[in-house]
């Protein structure tokens, strides 16, 4: 396969992935998260798409490989594989511009920037030093407080504006 042959696979594979949907937020595709880390010719010149879930136990890890294989499928673009890879582990960084306004507009605070080494780790004990509260994402509001720790999924906590009154989720910084 020539090298143009071989771009024009890996941007065909790109563009039908583009589209797909996160299972769990619909209005956010899976390139708009950071799920896509990587589209790739093996040695044979198959596709391989590489996705990093978000959590290492993300209960829509299967359905988001199935929808990124389907995606491919009625592009034409077979024969590919779908592989995950854990490490390094999916940060809230990942996200794009696009995705942080998208969740802003569907009523779900962006989490903000993780600095190197300050991430939160998945664990069962209150971190030392919070991450500052979210904004509202209605009115933009500094003024929130958190209802719950988890929201519709894991990945989400529940708040409240204490200016509108409104609730909102917010994306946990990782």
């Amino acid at each position: 396969m020539c090298g143009a042959q071989v771009l024009g696979r890996i941007e065909a594979a790109w563009q039908a992935i583009d589209p797909v949907p996160d299972p769990e937020i619909p209005v956010l595709t899976l390139r708009d998260l950071g799920i896509v880390r990587e589209v790739r010719l093996d040695d044979e010149g198959a596709l391989e798409v590489v996705l990093t879930p978000t959590y290492s136990g993300c209960p829509a890890t299967e359905v988001i490989s199935a929808s990124v294989a389907e995606a491919l499928e009625a592009a034409g673009l077979a024969p590919f594989a779908v592989t995950l890879r854990r490490a390094p582990a999916w940060t809230t960084d990942w996200i794009s511009e696009q995705g942080r306004q998208r969740l802003r507009e569907y009523g779900i605070a962006p989490p903000g920037p993780v600095a190197a080494g300050e991430g939160v780790p998945v664990r069962l004990h209150r971190r030392a030093a919070a991450p500052a509260d979210p904004s509202c994402p209605r009115c933009d509001s500094p003024r929130t407080e958190r209802l719950s720790a988890f929201g519709s999924t894991a990945c989400k906590s529940l708040w409240r504006c204490l200016a509108c009154r409104e609730p909102f989720e917010h994306f946990k910084p990782i």
